[in-house]
């Protein structure tokens, strides 16, 4: 099942978004949160809580787990 989170009004370019994201994609939540975590693009800021956002999703509003 695919869970979808949107992030809006962030004032950033969306290649500089694009660079990050494209390095997660294919990644487990959790992987995907800890490779956001040590990553230094300021980009990894807003990606995590859009991501921290759809697993919150996930697990109260759909009642699946975290993983």
């Amino acid at each position: 099942m695919e869970v979808k989170a949107e992030a809006k009004y962030i004032r950033m370019s969306p290649r500089k978004v694009r660079l990050v994201a494209q390095g997660l994609r294919g990644l487990l939540a959790k992987e995907a949160l800890l490779k956001l975590q040590f990553l230094a693009k300021v980009a990894a800021k807003p990606l995590m809580k859009t991501l921290k956002s759809a697993i919150a999703n996930a697990t109260n509003n759909l009642k699946l787990k975290e993983e």
